[in-house]
Order: structure tokens, then sequence, then C-alpha cells
């Protein structure tokens, strides 16, 4: 089977659970909201077909209220934006990654991580460290 049944059983999951409460939700309006036909769905819903392009994934998850990660993970893709800023410092990225899993971080720490950045201003890269 060349789908991925486990992404597209959480699509479908999502867009039922979402369907009893909003008519936008039937298979046909979801498949046009995201761009795809409805007949692509539904093979994508029985895991027929392999999930679309990241950019429909990330549209879906905007329309169910789901995480895009999460989703684009299922479906074995990385999101386009990350594959970007790994290209921008590809040693220093690849390094951090490779010692989160030497090291076994958990998510929790990562999210702490990632909160405290956000919290503390950006460097200024012409600054130089002086």
């Amino acid at each position: 089977m060349p789908g991925k049944t486990p992404f597209g059983r959480r699509i479908r999951k999502l867009r039922e659970e979402r369907r009893c409460t909003d008519p936008e939700f039937s298979l046909r309006r979801f498949a046009i909201n995201v761009g795809i036909s409805a007949t692509f769905l539904s093979k994508i819903e029985t895991g027929d077909f392999a999930p679309p392009a990241p950019d429909k994934i990330k549209k879906m998850a905007e329309l169910l209220g789901a995480d895009p990660d999460e989703l684009l993970a299922l479906a074995g893709k990385v999101d386009p934006e990350l594959n970007a800023i790994i290209r921008g410092q590809p040693r220093a990225v690849a390094d951090f990654l490779r010692t989160i899993r030497e090291h076994n971080i958990s998510a929790e720490t990562l999210n702490q991580m990632a909160e405290q950045l956000r919290n503390s201003p950006p460097e200024n890269p012409e600054d130089d460290g002086q």
C-alpha cells in the first residue's frame, strides 16, 4: 500500500470530529478548502495514496486546528521552513540535533529551552560577540 495509513486515519478522524458540528468538514468541502480533489482526499484517508505536499498538509492542520508538525511527521515529511533553517547553519544545527539524540533530551526539556530562547533578545549577528 503506497499511502501512509496512520496519516490518512488521523486526517479522517480529525475531519469527522469537526464535521459533527460544522458542515465545512465534509470530505468534499474540506478537500476544496485544502486545494485538492475530494477523490484524492478520500484515497489519502484510506491509505491508497501517499500524503500530499507539505503545504497542503499545513493547510489541513490549520483548518483542523491540529499541529502541523505532528501531521507532517505522520506523513513522513518535514516542513520546508525547517530545511531552510538547516541549510542556513548546517553544521551547527546538525550537531545540536545529534547532541539532543545522544543525550536523550526529553520533549519537555526541549520545550523549556525553546521558551527560554523565545523570551530572550535575539543575537545581533553583526555584533561579532564584542
